[in-house]
């Protein structure tokens, strides 16, 4: 697999974007209700979920393009941590029961993303 050693710098910066703009879902859904949820019908901003949706919302977009991508990294992957011990492990220890599969796998990717920075296709770059 040594062929793609040459790549591994811009699959960071993919890894990043996919990640950002997946996570930025999260948040248009719950702020701007684009797509539409019905469980996010009546969310208030003054709430946890309206709290929680202005972060995926605004942290989202920086990971994804690339700004302030480490800070915004870090607050991202604190909260899908505490999203994961708050909501999903209060129903089940194992996550393919608590569903919590997605907060687990966005809490470590974007410390990764704390870690490692956002790759040469980014505004940080720049």
């Amino acid at each position: 697999m040594g062929f793609l050693s040459k790549w591994q710098p811009q699959l960071l910066s993919v890894l990043r974007i996919v990640t950002g703009l997946l996570f930025l879902e999260h948040g248009t859904a719950k702020i701007l209700h684009f797509p539409h949820l019905a469980m996010f019908d009546g969310l208030k901003l003054a709430s946890i979920g309206g709290f929680t949706g202005s972060l995926e919302l605004v942290g989202g977009a920086l990971v994804t393009i690339g700004l302030f991508t480490r800070y915004a990294a870090f607050i991202l992957s604190g909260e899908m941590a505490v999203a994961y011990w708050m909501v999903h492990a209060k129903t089940s220890f194992f996550p393919i029961q608590n569903m919590g599969d997605p907060a687990i796998l966005y809490c470590f990717v974007f410390l990764y993303l704390a870690a490692a920075g956002a790759g040469p296709w980014s505004i940080d770059r720049k």
